[in-house]
Parts: structure tokens; C-alpha cells; sequence
């Protein structure tokens, strides 16, 4: 594989030593830069899918990249099996409290979605068996993508930041911009002090913690509260870490909206994310609706993925100004 310096090498090499040997020799040859790799999926009797560049794309078995799935490697049983070997070091039960949210979390941060027939026990999901598909979210840190945005969150009268909503389709950079965001308010600068911030990361995503250890940098100020249910996660944070900020990812429950009310009333900031395309976009979905008409936030940040993934579009105050439009 064609990998732009030596960390990015390593951290595939790394990445690679969970596939089965069969993918693992082909995804080796693979001609991309990893910086640009986003999931590989893998499901049973179906073709190997990698995600690139935003764009799908098949792989056949002498590693060359093809548009159409009737030149690409059928995944078969024995492959997923492996693979899931590797990835629990032949423990999978060790993982138990992990599978039954779907997904598990690798050094480095990659995080592994995976779906079969689940195991249910008095109408809770309990675990999972006959795992035939498998999802690896590559965890890409970009330091520095929120340079951009940073001057229209801080609010300079109260020495503080504004209440933020990042507001973005899937697969634009929402979380990787909210990542950053988080570290360097949490490091602080030359036109902010450093904040201590509370992260509420359900789904493992933004600190990408292995073992209890963020894999990803969130700030030296920062506390995380990994694989936990937003709503509860962000009322937990209040009354024991005494946090200035709460950052979440995907906001959109009823539940979430209440737990903002009491972040806000309690005088804490607030970072969220959500999915979405535009202002109106959020106005027609009738929990997120509530936000905007109690004025909780007051920025709101669009991404898109017109020109590069994470494109920053518009971003809007409260009263629904335009603060800032790409050029």
C-alpha cells in the first residue's frame, strides 16, 4: 500500500493484523493513501467494500480497485470467523458489554460495527452470535481542521464560548470537526484559556477510547465518559467533574433535548453535532425544532461534502444571521 509517511504505515500495519491472512494480503497491495481510507466492510457472501475519497469502491483479489462488484472478492464465512478472532484476540466474550451495542473498539481507535443474530433477554439484547457482517470505521484525527470556525464560537464579552450545534449529512466530518473543536478549547490558546470539558461518547467515536484510553487527543483538560447513553452521560458530567463545557455527538431524542435544558440552566456550555443538510433541514424535525425556537444554541455550523469531506458551508447566530459563507 502507497501510504504518505511513516505513522501512517505503522497504523496501517497495525490496522491489517485483524483481517484474516487472505484480506490482509490483499488489502497490503492496496495502491491508496490510508489518510483517504474510511471503512472497510466486510459481509458475508458479498463483495469487499472499502469506502475512499467519500466514494465506494470494490476490491478485487489482486488488489486493484473496481466500480463494478462482479470483479471483487466474496467475503465468505471462514473470513468473517478469522477476522473476528483477530480482532478479540480468540476472546469474544471478553467483549460482551461492547457487542451489545454493535460495535467494538480497537487500538488505535478504529472502531468495529458488526451485525448477525442477537440474543435477547427479557426484551434487552444481551449479546450476539452467527456475526456475519463486519464494519471498520477508521479513526482519522485532523488537527487543526477547526481553525476555521474557532473565532465564531468564542463569545469575547464573557470570556467564554457560544452554545454550538455542528450541523452535518453522514460521512461530512461532523465528529472529526467536534473532536477538534473540543481539544484545543480544552488545551486553551493565546485567545482563550484552556476549558475543562466533559465528553459524553456514546458510540466511542470522539475520544475512541481502547481499554480506557482515548486513542484520539481531546485536550489536556477533558473527561470522558465512554459508551454512555447521551441524556444520562451529560447529567452524570454535571454533578461529578464540575465540567465548563459538555460535548456530545448526534443529538435528537426527547431525552437529549431534556438533558440540554438542564446543561444550559446549570450554566455549562454546550458542543453538540447532529445530522442534517441545512438550517431547514433541522427546522422540519420536530425534536430538533424545539431547540431552535428556545434559541438554545446560538451558532450553528453547516458542513458539506461539495468540495472535500468536512467542507465548512455556512455558520448562523441564533436569530438566524449569517456569520460566515464559503467563498
Amino acid at each position: 500500500m502507497q501510504i504518505e509517511g511513516r505513522s501512517n504505515m505503522n497504523k496501517f500495519d497495525e490496522l491489517l493484523k485483524i483481517f484474516s491472512i487472505k484480506l490482509r494480503t490483499v488489502l497490503s497491495k492496496l495502491n491508496i493513501d490510508f489518510y483517504h481510507l474510511q471503512e472497510i466492510r466486510l459481509r458475508i457472501n458479498a463483495p469487499l467494500i472499502i469506502i475512499y475519497d467519500n466514494r465506494e469502491l470494490f476490491v478485487t483479489g489482486d488488489a486493484e480497485l473496481v466500480k463494478s462488484h462482479l470483479q471483487a472478492i466474496i467475503i465468505t464465512k471462514n473470513e468473517i470467523r478469522e477476522t473476528m478472532e483477530y480482532i478479540s484476540n480468540y476472546s469474544l466474550y471478553a467483549f460482551e458489554d461492547e457487542i451489545k451495542q454493535g460495535f467494538i473498539t480497537i487500538s488505535g481507535g478504529h472502531r468495529i460495527g458488526i451485525a448477525g443474530k442477537t440474543i435477547l433477554e427479557n426484551d434487552m439484547i444481551k449479546g450476539m452470535k452467527h456475526i456475519s457482517f463486519i464494519n471498520i470505521r477508521l479513526a482519522h484525527q485532523v488537527k487543526g481542521c477547526a481553525d476555521t470556525v474557532l473565532p465564531y464560537l468564542i463569545n469575547d464579552k464573557a470570556n467564554g464560548i457560544y452554545h454550538t450545534l455542528i450541523i452535518s449529512p453522514p460521512r461530512c466530518g461532523k465528529t472529526t470537526l467536534l473532536r477538534d473543536v473540543i481539544r484545543q478549547f480544552s488545551d486553551g490558546s493565546s485567545y482563550l484559556p484552556g476549558m475543562s470539558i466533559g465528553v459524553v461518547d456514546e458510540r466511542s467515536e470522539i475520544g475512541a477510547c481502547y481499554m480506557g484510553i482515548p486513542q484520539n487527543e481531546l485536550g489536556i483538560r477533558t473527561d470522558i465518559l465512554d459508551c454512555c447513553p447521551k441524556a444520562k452521560g451529560m447529567m452524570m458530567l454535571i454533578r461529578s467533574m464540575s465540567p465548563q463545557i459538555i460535548a456530545v455527538d448526534e443529538v435528537g431524542s426527547k431525552e437529549d433535548l431534556e438533558a440540554i435544558d438542564y446543561v444550559i440552566s446549570c450554566g455549562c456550555k454546550l458542543i453538540a453535532t447532529v445530522h442534517g443538510s441545512s438550517i431547514e433541514d433541522i427546522k422540519s424535525k420536530p425534536i430538533l425544532s424545539e431547540l431552535m425556537k428556545k434559541k438554545l444554541f446560538e451558532r450553528y455550523v453547516i458542513l458539506s461534502n461539495l468540495s472535500s469531506i468536512g467542507h465548512l458551508e455556512e455558520i448562523y447566530d441564533a436569530m438566524g444571521n449569517r456569520l460566515y459563507v464559503a467563498k
